[in-house]
């Protein structure tokens, strides 16, 4: 039995990386800022994260945050790994980091280059954007009486069940370094897929697709965030929504 740590362990993902583990038969332990016995703030690290870590022998970097402080975290997790003699840390990055000049990808991609250079046996899983991400932006966005699509803009979301499922059979194989990217099963412009969330939902709203500007406008729009020879998601956007929506007659 082998004894993991799961950073971010209570998020959309690492709860069902903990789950999909733990029904393995493995002792999971779940890192986070309020949940205990390992409540550890990352960026501050400490002896909370060397008791975490101790006679752990794989990590799964899930933890994150767009509002700042991966890098820090990440340093702090490798050099406490390094310490407790951890064989294999694994981290989900997101598809298109050295491609889009995003600061939130940015920082993914140094977090990428701190784990490849740590020393550490290492795998890196990078994905395209959740579901989950898409049905919080169009819940925002539907506030208004019209929803505001940014044209011309792909996408490419996948389940996040799936992600976790891939991330599990990583965390329990060797450390593999860059694995290939996976992505959901279509791609598909972000005003049709606003538009799928309208129909599931049962809200009546104009999408208006509105033209933006700037290098990560333009990344996004030559599909620097997309892999579409690694459509290996399962789940289409529509039947994610039908499982969420199923039987409530929408909002």
């Amino acid at each position: 039995m082998t004894t993991i740590l799961v950073t971010g362990g209570t998020g959309t993902l690492g709860r069902l990386v903990t789950e999909r583990l733990r029904a393995g038969g493995h002792e999971v332990r779940v890192l986070s800022r309020r949940t205990q016995p390992y409540a550890v703030d990352l960026r501050v690290g400490g002896a909370g994260l060397d008791a975490a870590l101790a006679g752990v022998e794989t990590v799964v970097h899930c933890a994150t945050t767009p509002k700042g402080g991966d890098e820090q975290a990440a340093r702090n997790l490798v050099e406490a790994a390094r310490r407790a003699g951890v064989g294999h840390l694994v981290y989900i990055s997101i598809v298109g980091v050295d491609r889009v000049p995003l600061g939130y990808y940015r920082t993914k991609f140094a977090v990428e280059r701190l784990i490849e250079e740590s020393g550490l046996g290492w795998t890196v899983l990078r994905t395209t954007q959740f579901h989950d991400l898409l049905l919080t932006l169009f819940e925002g966005l539907a506030k208004s009486p019209v929803l505001a699509a940014p044209a011309g803009v792909p996408d490419q979301p996948v389940e996040v069940a799936e992600v976790a499922e891939r991330l599990t059979e990583l965390a329990l194989a060797a450390p593999a370094g860059r694995v290939p990217d996976m992505g959901g099963p279509e791609v598909r412009t972000v005003d049709s897929l606003a538009r799928a969330y309208l129909r599931a939902t049962g809200r009546r709203r104009p999408v208006v697709r509105v033209p933006l500007f700037g290098k990560t406008y333009r990344a996004f729009r030559a599909g620097g965030h997309l892999t579409p020879d690694h459509a290996e998601g399962r789940v289409t956007f529509e039947e994610h929504l039908a499982r969420r929506f199923a039987g409530n007659g929408g909002h």
